[in-house]
């Protein structure tokens, strides 16, 4: 009987301490397939923004061909009397292929109604222009402007301080005069 005891008591024990184990281990492979999925998302949207941009602007191929790097992010940005709005993307080094994954955020104060939705693309002529958007992050000062209704799009045609910058507007309600600054930085949930 003592034995019996004595068995059963370890079995309770060995349940208790491996249960928890058992569950963490399923927490963290959820969290890990959520985060693949997140990564596999932002890979599908840059890969659709970039043969949008191709097809719609053909010689910005030329300049992504002669490009170290790229850039895009999907942006959603809301504004009603004050505006703001986020999104995520990924920067990839052509040499190395290496994705990180970054965050966007936008703010602003100005006359504007409505909700839009922009992918970004940047293109970068070199190493230290990469690099530094990338571990440093980037700010840019003047938010884009667009009208309700119509397709909007930014493009500067030529690598700029080492960027080439395309903006792909969808048609949308924004009534937007604001200057909003956006910043860009990494996603430290999506490279760990």
């Amino acid at each position: 009987m003592k034995k019996t005891m004595a068995v059963l008591t370890l079995c309770v024990a060995i349940t208790m301490f491996a249960a928890p184990a058992a569950i963490a281990d399923e927490e963290k492979s959820s969290q890990e397939l959520k985060v693949e999925s997140q990564r596999a998302k932002i890979n599908e949207v840059a890969k659709e923004t970039l043969q949008q941009l191709f097809a719609e602007k053909p010689n910005s191929k030329d300049l992504y061909d002669e490009a170290i790097g790229w850039a895009v992010f999907d942006n959603t940005k809301v504004a009603f009397g004050i505006s703001g709005g986020g999104g995520t993307g990924v920067a990839v080094s052509k040499a190395s292929g290496k994705h990180v994954y970054m965050k966007m955020g936008t703010g602003g104060v100005g006359f504007g109604l409505g909700v839009n939705k922009f992918q970004v693309v940047f293109l970068f002529q070199n190493e230290d222009t990469l690099k530094n958007f990338i571990e440093k992050g980037w700010q840019a000062d003047a938010g884009a402007t667009a009208s309700a209704g119509k397709n909007a799009a930014e493009v500067k045609t030529n690598f700029v301080n080492g960027l080439a910058i395309y903006q792909l507007t969808e048609k949308g309600l924004m009534l937007n005069a604001d200057l909003a600054g956006t910043k860009y930085w990494q996603h430290d949930k999506l490279n760990e």
